[in-house]
C-alpha cells in the first residue's frame, strides 16, 4: 500500500490507546508502520524492482527490525530528548519493542493484499504472494481513518480510531471475498491457469482480468451481480524471438524477471544492436516503456 495508508494505520493505531503505554509511542508506531520501506534505497541505486519487498519485508525482518527500531527510539530519547530536558519520564524499552512489532506488522499484511505482492519469506525463499484484494491507493481506507482520527480528537476518545480500525478489517474481508468469487467466475469460463483478478481504484465491487494464454494476455473485467467480459485486444507475450531468450541471462534481466509476475517483450533492432524491452501486464502496455520495465542491450 502507499505510505499514507501505512501512516494512517500508525496513527490510528496510536490514538486507539496504544500512545498511552511509553513516552515516544505515538512517533514509534508512525515510524513502525512504515519501517520495512527502508528498503526504498534501492529506488536510488535503480535495483527497486528486484530489492523491494524483500528483505525488509519478509517475516524473518520481523523478529529483527522492532528491536533496531525499539533502540533507535531508546537512543534519541537518552542522546537527545531527555539531555534537552531531564525531567521528561524515560521510555520504556520493552513497551517500544512491543509498539514497534504492532506497527511493523500492519506493514507487509497490507502490502500482500495488491496486486504488487510480497515475499514473505525473504531472504530464504525468493517467491511472491499476491493478495489482489486492495487498490494500492485505497480512498475509503484513507476516509474512514482520517474520520477516525478527527473524531478521536474532537471527541478526546480513543472509541473512534477503533471503531475505524475495526471497519477497515471488515472491508479487507469484504474485498478478500469479492475476489474470490471473481476468481471463480473467471475460472469457469478460461482455460488457463494463469490469470489475475485485481482490485480497481473507487470501485470497491469491480475487478479488472488478465488472463495469460500460451502467446498472449487478454484483459477483462467483472463486477459483483454481473457477468464476465473480456475486451477484444489481446497483448502479445513476443518471447518467441531468439534475441529474448539471450536478454534473460543478462543480470538487469534477472532481477526484472524475478519481480515480473506477467512479462512479455518488445524486440527492436537497430543500426546493428539488439534491443531487447521487457515490462509487466499487470501495468505496462504494448510499448513496454515505463517504471515496470527494464532493457536490454545486446550486440
Amino acid at each position: 500500500m502507499d505510505n499514507i495508508t501505512h501512516t494512517l494505520v500508525g496513527a490510528a493505531l496510536a490514538k486507539a490507546g496504544l500512545e498511552k503505554r511509553t513516552p515516544l509511542a505515538r512517533g514509534t508506531l508512525l515510524i513502525a508502520a512504515n519501517f520495512p520501506d527502508i528498503d526504498v534505497y534501492s529506488v536510488a541505486l535503480g535495483t527497486s524492482l528486484p530489492i523491494r519487498r524483500g528483505i525488509t519485508h519478509g517475516l524473518p525482518a520481523h523478529i529483527v527490525l522492532p528491536f533496531v527500531l525499539a533502540w533507535l527510539v531508546w537512543l534519541w530519547d537518552a542522546k537527545v530528548r531527555r539531555r534537552r530536558d531531564p525531567t521528561l519520564p524515560a521510555t520504556d524499552f520493552r513497551q517500544l519493542v512491543i509498539l514497534s512489532a504492532i506497527g511493523i506488522a500492519t506493514h507487509p499484511f497490507l502490502d500482500y493484499m495488491n496486486i504488487y505482492g510480497m515475499r514473505w519469506f525473504m531472504p530464504f525463499v525468493n517467491r511472491w504472494f499476491y493478495g489482489d484484494v486492495l487498490f494500492i491507493v485505497d480512498i475509503w481506507i484513507w476516509l474512514t481513518l482520517i474520520a477516525g482520527l478527527i473524531l478521536a480528537a474532537r471527541l478526546k476518545s480513543v472509541a473512534p480510531p477503533r471503531m475505524a480500525l475495526g471497519a477497515i478489517a471488515l472491508y479487507i474481508v469484504a474485498m478478500a471475498g469479492i475476489t474470490t468469487v471473481g476468481r471463480a467466475r473467471v475460472a469457469a469460463q478460461v482455460d488457463s491457469a494463469e490469470f489475475m483478478v485485481g482490485p480497481v481504484p473507487f470501485v470497491p465491487w469491480r475487478r479488472d482480468i488478465l488472463v495469460a494464454d500460451s502467446a498472449s494476455y487478454r484483459f477483462g473485467r467483472w463486477s459483483l451481480g454481473s457477468e464476465v467480459v473480456f475486451d477484444g485486444a489481446t497483448l502479445a507475450k513476443g518471447d518467441s524471438d531468439p534475441a529474448v531468450a539471450a536478454a534473460r541471462e543478462a543480470s538487469q534481466a534477472k532481477g526484472f524477471l524475478s519481480w515480473s509476475r506477467y512479462p512479455f517483450y518488445r524486440v527492436v533492432r537497430e543500426g546493428g544492436v539488439t534491443v531487447v524491452r521487457m515490462a509487466d501486464a499487470r501495468y505496462m502496455g504494448e510499448t513496454a516503456k515505463g517504471w515496470a520495465a527494464a532493457e536490454v542491450r545486446l550486440p
